[in-house]
Formats: C-alpha cells, structure tokens, sequence
C-alpha cells in the first residue's frame, strides 16, 4: 500500500486500473507485472477527483451505539442501553434492550446480531436442502467482504453474518442459492433453474438488491473516521 492507495501487482493484468472498494473504502491500483510503478502511481494520483467522488458516495458508518437504529431480519430495532439492564441483549417491541458495560456495547450488539443470523440461516438452509432432497454438513458464519455465501464440496455452507440485516427475502434467495450448489456446483443455466424453483421465482431482484445495497451492510459496526 503507497499512502491511500493500495497497489497489486496481478500476474495476467494487462493493463493499469485504478478501482475504489466500496466496502473497504479504498482505492485500488492493479499493474501488470513489469509496469513501472513510478508512472502508475503519478497516473493515479492525477485521477484523484475521482477518487473524492468515489470517497464521498460511500455509506455513512453506523456504530452499534444506544440510539442507532439497525434493520434485523426485516425490522428496525433501537438499540436501548439501560444500566439495570440485563448485559445480552432482547428484543423488546422495536428496541434492542441491553445493559452492562456502555463500552461493550457495540461488541455485544454484534455478537448478538451474529447467533440471531446463524440461527435465521440454519432455518433457511434447512427449509431449501429438504426442498432440494441434498443434505449440508454445516451451517457457519463469517464476514467475508467478496462474497455473502460458499458451499464447499463436502457440504458445508458458509454464509455472511451481514445477511440478517438485509431484508428476510434477500436472506433466503442467499440460501436457496448456496443450496443449489449442492446439487449444481457451477453457474450454468440449469443451476440458475434450480435456485429459482427452490426460491419459488426468480431471485434476480434479490441478487440486484445486493449489489445496489450490499456495501452499505458493511458499514454498520463500523466508528466514524
């Protein structure tokens, strides 16, 4: 990484490209292997209008802090910190109520969020394996930031945590998706058949979904700055 901008030397690059993560919030400046570093950088560095563009259309941090508002499996919750509290977290009508430590709160709030999203997908995987007649070894979570599923082929499904705050139909189009590679492990038409009769209709509004709205998940957790 040179200052703000990190460089990537890709073996079967090419060409120069400059690209901004949405997710990370970082430029990113792709070179062949034998170009020179020194013009790549002065090239990007004159790109740096759009750089800015680029920085200012990214979505707003929202920290797990008492009083910010997060979408859990399609509804708005507040979080509420209450020192008499009890220090896990439950939902009480459209708050999520939590006591203990107020600096632990955001590290609570996200574990919390974290077994409430394993519990939802594990229903989801469930539901579409039946539907599908294929079973699934495991059922885990991570926080990957390229992708929001992976079925291996020994069974095991892997989602992204960041699912529950997506909405419920944007969750289970994920999971019929990952499903299906249980019985198709590539993208071929008949794959795409597949998801959509365990879905029940075509998934594509649900896949647009996430690539219009999937960076800004991203950012909840995250501090401002």
């Amino acid at each position: 990484m040179t200052d703000d901008i990190a460089v990537v030397r890709h073996p079967r690059a090419r060409r120069t490209r400059l690209s901004f993560d949405p997710v990370s919030g970082q430029a990113r400046l792709t070179l062949p292997p034998r170009a020179s570093l020194a013009k790549a950088l002065a090239w990007a560095r004159a790109q740096e209008a759009w750089i800015d563009h680029q920085r200012d259309r990214l979505p707003a941090a929202r920290p797990f802090v008492p009083g910010a508002t997060i979408p859990v499996d399609g509804k708005m919750l507040t979080i509420a910190w209450h020192a008499d509290a009890l220090r896990t977290p439950a939902v009480e009508g459209d708050r999520l109520v939590l006591g203990g430590l107020l600096e632990s709160v955001p590290h609570r709030v996200e574990r919390w969020l974290r077994r409430q999203a394993l519990a939802l997908l594990e229903q989801d995987t469930a539901f579409y394996a039946a539907r599908a007649g294929v079973s699934v070894s495991g059922v885990t979570i991570g926080d990957a930031r390229g992708r929001w599923g992976s079925c291996a082929h020994h069974g095991a499904i892997r989602y992204s945590w960041r699912l529950v705050l997506a909405p419920p139909a944007v969750r289970r189009a994920t999971a019929a998706h990952e499903v299906a590679h249980r019985v198709h492990m590539n993208h071929a038409p008949v794959f795409h058949a597949l998801v959509a009769e365990l879905y029940g209709r075509d998934p594509r509004p649900e896949r647009a979904w996430l690539r219009a709205n999937g960076a800004a998940l991203h950012w909840y957790g995250r501090s401002p700055g």
